[in-house]
């Protein structure tokens, strides 16, 4: 169909990143996008070939496939496509054809490339490479938005200086914010109730407006942290109420700050270390969603932002070992005490249960067992008092399944390769992910290293364990946009942990069971098997680019749900997503889709 300047100029200026470009950047472009019309079925490219451009749908639906034909993804109008191609080696790595009667525009590449160079808002969007974050949260790096309190008390300007000082104190805080409506009037503090009611033996019965600091100081929720602090110093006081649009939203106070100076892993670290109950040591654990929201709002990358958090459950767990020796005395055979799930691979987030296991020595006797019955339970119970909930398929070293001598584990783990049945590919993912906690690590390092070369070179256990990885897929929609959850309470919202991490978690189990490799943190996973050339380098940093983008996307998630006072899950919904944000999480969907595609169809696959 042809299509008139007007046309695509009136098209591109309703798509990202087009529509941020500067004035005049479309009206330059525009001539150079040459429309294509396609018919239905019919190819636009196919895997391997040179491709022509940039495609952007203008109408009609056009099907993705990768280089193992299998479908990726249906894209609609506004979507892009051909830009992984190009930012390569403008060799196409899927293919596509037309699902229906479709047009799409083609900017050549040399427009492309020079696009993407001259405009950030084109450079940002299509080029999906990762960008170095720093690793320490400070005030001068942390948007207020992060460290205010959300929701202030407040109260209006008639209520009586009594009723206000009791409000204070049931609410354990130091001033209220006054208001009329949603807009700030003034601020009442316990120095004002202090230092006119008290001090001037003024009536109890007083109104607020009549002791009030009328018209505060104010910031905006964009403001950093030091703007808060240099405020607080400028104008000596201790509150600062944050104030959007006219309405107030937040306010920071000196304790705020002080917390979050305060807060930082190695400081619970230490308290958790220096802990004489599991009570104590819960009340430390309590500060991890603020600990999360500090990392997160600081930069720091998702895996370190993790494996900070995991240190503090390791710590916990140590500390617990050793109140639990305390109490019952001299253990009576040596043990490890390890870690599988997310606290094994050092992946905890603020949602997580415990997964956890004890290996005993071979000296142990079956009259030992009760010691290590009661050091279980102990433990257990002391991680769920600090926030770690009792795993709901008691996978814990309290089932006396999973706290065996070694020799019972090497049988276990002899079955599970020889016999890989649904129960030994779900028990042999889990177990794959063990990680020494506590205890003598000795007794782990001849069970790794033998069970990875035995069950790498069993390729029907591989193919049985590559199926089972493949269980878990993306939520990639047959149509343009997600899949979400079709009913209950998380309707019409992304399961950003089954559907999204577990996915990548699998394909790195694979990739490290392969390669004999070591290492249990899914990351680390992902750069050995690089390194050992099971995974080639352009797949290696498609998927760690996917992996960061959904795990951090996670995390954030997570962040603004502490942030608003609730508490952290794993349920996103879209919505809550820009154009641009949901662009590229859909395209971090398709790498992990093709990925798992390719491994289906590679070496030890079951048909």
């Amino acid at each position: 169909m042809p299509l008139t300047q007007d046309q695509v100029i009136r098209f591109l200026k309703s798509v990202h990143p087009y529509d941020a470009l500067p004035e005049g950047a479309v009206e330059t472009l525009a001539p150079l996008f040459e429309p294509w019309e396609i018919e239905q079925d019919f190819s636009v490219y196919d895997y391997g070939e040179k491709l022509p451009g940039l495609f952007l749908v203008y109408e009609g639906m056009i099907e993705i496939r990768d280089e193992n034909d299998v479908v990726v993804s249906h894209l609609g109008i506004r979507n892009s496509f051909g830009e992984r191609g190009l930012l390569r080696d403008g060799v196409a790595v899927t293919s596509a054809r037309a699902d229906e009667h479709s047009v799409v525009l083609v900017l050549p590449p040399i427009a492309f490339y020079k696009l993407i160079e001259e405009h950030a808002p084109a450079k940002k969007f299509f080029d999906r490479t990762r960008i170095e974050k720093p690793r320490e949260a400070s005030l001068a790096t942390s948007l207020v938005d992060t460290l205010m309190a959300h929701n202030p008390v407040s109260c209006g300007p008639e209520t009586t200086a009594q009723d206000a000082a009791s409000l204070m104190r049931d609410k354990r805080i130091s001033s209220l914010c006054v208001t009329e409506g949603t807009a700030l009037t003034g601020i009442l503090t316990t120095r004002d109730l202090s230092g006119k009611v008290l001090a001037r033996a003024m009536p109890v019965t007083t109104p607020v407006r009549d002791v009030m600091t009328a018209n505060p100081v104010t910031l905006a929720p964009n403001a950093i942290g030091s703007d808060v602090l240099h405020t607080m110093m400028e104008m000596g006081i201790g509150h600062v109420p944050i104030v959007e649009g006219g309405k107030l939203v937040g306010i920071v106070t000196q304790t705020d700050l002080t917390r979050f100076q305060a807060v930082s892993s190695a400081e619970l670290v230490s308290e958790i270390a220096h802990a004489k109950t599991p009570d104590e040591m819960a009340e430390v654990t309590a500060r991890i969603p603020q600990l999360l929201v500090q990392l997160v709002a600081g930069g720091n990358r998702h895996e370190v932002v993790t494996r900070l958090i995991t240190d503090i459950a390791d710590t916990a767990t140590r500390r617990l070992l050793t109140l639990a020796e305390e109490k019952l005395g001299t253990p009576p055979a040596p043990y490890l005490w390890l870690a599988c799930g997310s606290q094994g691979r050092q992946e905890q987030t603020g949602v997580s249960d415990q997964d956890n296991c004890l290996i005993l020595h071979d000296m142990v006797t079956d009259d030992d067992m009760p010691y290590f019955h009661a050091l279980a339970k102990f433990v257990t119970d002391g991680l769920n008092t600090c926030g770690y909930v009792y795993c709901p398929g008691d996978m814990m070293a309290t089932n006396p399944r999973w706290c065996q001598p070694m020799r019972v584990w090497k049988e276990y783990f002899s079955g599970w390769i020889n016999t890989p049945d649904p129960e030994a590919q779900m028990l042999a993912s889990v177990m794959f992910d063990l990680r020494p906690i506590g205890g003598h690590k000795h007794l782990f390092e001849d069970l790794q290293e033998g069970t990875l070369k035995r069950a790498s070179e069993n390729s029907i256990f591989v193919a049985h364990m590559i199926s089972n990885s493949l269980k878990h897929q993306p939520p990639l929609g047959l149509l343009r946009g997600f899949a979400t959850i079709r009913s209950g309470e998380h309707k019409n919202q992304l399961d950003m942990k089954h559907n999204g991490v577990v996915p990548i978690v699998d394909l790195a189990r694979i990739y490290a069971l392969q390669g004999q490799l070591t290492a249990v943190n899914t990351r680390a996973r992902l750069e050995a098997a690089e390194a050992a050339g099971v995974l080639s380098k352009s797949g290696a940093r498609d998927l760690l680019d996917a992996y960061d983008l959904i795990a951090e996307t996670r995390l954030l998630h997570q962040a603004n749900l502490v942030k608003d006072g609730k508490a952290p899950d794993n349920y996103l919904l879209p919505a809550e997503l820009s154009d641009f944000e949901r662009s590229h999480l859909r395209d971090a969907f398709v790498v992990v889709k093709t990925l798992q595609s390719a491994i289906g169809h590679g070496r030890g696959m079951l048909s």
